[in-house]
């Protein structure tokens, strides 16, 4: 049938189901708007729904979100860019770069309070930071319940949605003043290495991090609405964030797009959650590293670095006490989760990417060569993934015509 014909493996009547089941998720008044795009052997599929927020103009395939957490990867292949010219190495100690997390306390146990420390057994290095096993970072126990916990929250590197707002080496200073939770290497804790990543970048290239991106990453990949923030000429085309208000369950603005924190340059270029984009810009960064470091006639990273970053680098007992993000099919790379066993349609071994707290979803498939990318302007309600986000996913693979 004229209706069923596959474009680059993909069903066109399969994917006119996804939009359909997209637009759903739209008319429910879940979300004011949303862009999906989906690509496969070099053909891409664009889904525009919505508008870019409540009562506002309709969204476009251009629209510009805000991506958090998916943030993460591009600062892990500029870490990966300067261990490729030897800049920075992998297991060497980062003591001499980030002064401030030499000489490392840790705490006797997770229940100890913040001075019942012991000596850290080596130093950190940048595999550790990159693995998010430096032993700083979110617990995933709420509300707050150890001295830890509550330690980080008075200082103000609480985990939530609202990012640290201080220079980078206030930033820094704060992470010096507390005890590690635990020993280097020992546990997969969430977020804060992609933070510490980004000064460690910036520090090591002796340029800010949002000029490295751009001249490394944004540039060389036509990357051209990417970037810590969105300036006044590109308001009209930047979507509203929305969050869910408890009380009376409506959705009530959280970040607006001409006065919100991502309208001008931010005091602190967040390499863990601050870049915004558009569907076509991350999806340039997403084929580059579906093609092993390489889009077009432009290099970025060697293979074997791509391969590297998208390979499970964590053990069972590393994994302990983040059950919550992992489940039992999936590890950590480098900035990427990456699933290591098949449970759905979409939980391909091998598949990597990550989600953005503020409603974003990407992920590649290598065995697939299928990239898909969800941007919402909804902030999660919870770590648990929002149910658009895995009816994008299985939306996604059911439109696979080969």
């Amino acid at each position: 049938m004229q209706g069923s014909v596959a474009i680059g493996g993909l069903s066109k009547a399969r994917l006119r189901r996804m939009r359909d089941i997209m637009s759903g998720h739209v008319e429910n008044g879940s979300m004011p708007g949303l862009v999906a795009l989906v690509s496969r052997h070099g053909e891409v599929h664009v889904d525009a729904i919505g508008n870019m927020a409540i009562g506002g103009t309709p969204m476009q395939p251009d629209t510009i979100f805000r991506i958090a957490s998916m943030t993460k990867a591009v600062g892990a292949v500029a870490a990966m860019l300067l261990v490729e010219e030897c800049k920075l190495r992998l297991d060497d100690p980062i003591d001499d770069i980030l002064p401030e997390l030499a000489n490392r306390r840790v705490l006797r146990s997770i229940e100890s309070e913040i001075d019942d420390t012991v000596p850290a057994r080596r130093a950190i290095t940048l595999r550790d930071i990159l693995t998010f096993r430096l032993g700083i970072g979110m617990i995933p126990v709420f509300p707050d319940r150890y001295p830890i916990q509550k330690a980080i929250t008075a200082i103000g590197l609480a985990p939530g949605p609202v990012f640290p707002q201080m220079p980078p080496d206030e930033l820094m200073r704060r992470y010096g003043t507390l005890p590690l939770v635990y020993q280097p290497g020992e546990r997969w804790l969430y977020n804060a290495g992609s933070e510490i990543l980004g000064v460690l970048i910036a520090r090591v290239s002796g340029r800010t991090l949002g000029a490295f991106l751009r001249e490394r990453i944004f540039e060389p990949l036509g990357m051209n609405d990417t970037g810590f923030y969105a300036p006044p000429e590109k308001h009209d085309r930047f979507a509203t964030t929305y969050v869910r208000d408890r009380e009376s369950n409506k959705l009530i603005v959280f970040d607006d797009p001409v006065t919100g924190k991502f309208s001008s340059p931010p005091v602190f270029e967040n390499a863990s959650a601050g870049l915004v984009t558009t569907a076509e810009d991350f999806n340039a960064f997403a084929q580059m590293l579906l093609n092993g470091g390489r889009l077009g006639n432009e290099r970025i990273l060697s293979r074997p670095a791509v391969e590297l970053m998208t390979s499970d680098q964590l053990t069972a007992e590393q994994k302990v006490g983040s059950e919550l993000f992992f489940n039992d099919n999936r590890g950590w790379g480098f900035g990427v989760s990456v699933f290591t066993r098949r449970d759905h349609l979409h939980t391909n071994p091998g598949r990597f990417g990550w989600e953005g707290g503020y409603g974003t979803s990407w992920y590649s498939d290598p065995r697939e060569q299928l990239t898909g990318i969800l941007l919402t302007q909804r902030l999660m309600d919870s770590p648990i993934a929002p149910q658009v986000m895995a009816d994008f996913w299985t939306a996604a693979y059911q439109a696979i015509d080969d």
